[in-house]
């Protein structure tokens, strides 16, 4: 038993990617009264190539707790799919207007506009039917299903790419700057700091968050266990933003998977653009040591949680 408690991340995602797939696939099965440009649609983007970081996370909490894989698997696919549905509706001309994502034409480019919002919509609403019936008992279902509403609602993941949207038009009062610090002056950049991390922690960070308190609650853990969890999560989430932030300056277009250099032809306020590339580099990095010692004290079998940490600033995609 140590020595699969001691898997690094890397390990771990071998071994439970291949289970979060076929559980994935199994959940949008779906019966006649589907329809098939639906299913497909749902199906296109959900089982689309990805890192599932979000429902491993949610395996991996549970793990750390001393819980079960197949007790924490149907809140996993629900949150992949709350993920994925966010993605599909960001994607859209409304939105952020992007046309590639994971090597692929968006939902929308392939089959329209209101088919994609149909998809997500669907992708949403499955992802509560499966919580409720499937994650046990009965009142540890109820407790996910409020967790999960909370932080994909209107004050965590929506009002996160509202503020997100507000801010890119101009609504804001500020502009926008694509260079560090933009001429402002040492108040200002701390606001738009703020805010930006304000941003984000709902936008990007309460997806990873809800992703970690389920696998607690689904092992049944302790308060101080999931306290330990939300710490971590906050930290990852922001870093993990960081991380994006700079790959989309500095990143390859065919290795990410999406256009790249967006967000500065956006005129978005990102960590690089307000706080430079190596101070960016240099907060994500503390970011993640903070994360690795939160999690410390559950001993090995957090071990993929602090080897994730610290994939997130390497990864390049």
């Amino acid at each position: 038993m140590a020595a699969i408690l001691m898997r690094s991340f890397e390990q771990a995602a071998a071994e439970l990617r291949p289970q979060i797939e076929e559980a994935l696939d199994r959940y949008v099965q779906f019966g006649p009264r589907c329809p098939a440009k639906l299913a497909e649609s749902m199906c296109y983007s959900l089982l689309a190539p990805g890192k599932r970081l979000r429902p491993l996370l949610v395996l991996m909490a549970a793990e750390a707790c001393g819980g079960k894989i197949s007790n924490a698997m149907p809140a996993a696919c629900a949150v992949e799919m709350i993920h994925c549905y966010s993605l599909i509706h960001d994607d859209l001309p409304a939105m952020d207007d992007d046309d590639l994502r994971r090597g692929r034409p968006t939902n929308h480019k392939v089959y329209g506009e209101a088919m994609a919002i149909l998809a997500g919509d669907s992708l949403l609403t499955r992802a509560f039917e499966i919580v409720a019936r499937d994650v046990q008992p009965p009142e540890v279902a109820a407790a996910c299903c409020a967790t999960l509403g909370q932080a994909s609602g209107a004050e965590e993941l929506v009002g996160g790419q509202a503020d997100d949207i507000i801010g890119e038009r101009g609504h804001s009062g500020e502009k926008p700057s694509t260079q560090p610090g933009g001429g402002r002056g040492s108040a200002t950049v701390a606001k738009l700091l703020s805010a930006l991390e304000s941003i984000h922690e709902r936008k990007t960070g309460a997806i990873f968050l809800v992703s970690l308190r389920l696998g607690g609650l689904t092992a049944a853990a302790e308060p101080m266990q999931i306290q330990c969890l939300e710490e971590y999560g906050r930290r990852l989430g922001l870093a993990f933003q960081i991380a994006d932030d700079l790959l989309d300056v500095q990143g390859n277009e065919e290795a990410a998977g999406k256009r790249v250099g967006k967000d500065a032809d956006h005129g978005k306020l990102t960590f690089p653009g307000l706080l430079g590339i190596d101070e960016s580099v240099q907060r994500a990095r503390r970011l993640v040591a903070e994360a690795c010692e939160i999690v410390a004290p559950f001993g090995t079998a957090a071990e993929p949680l602090a080897s994730l940490a610290r994939y997130v600033v390497e990864r390049d995609r």
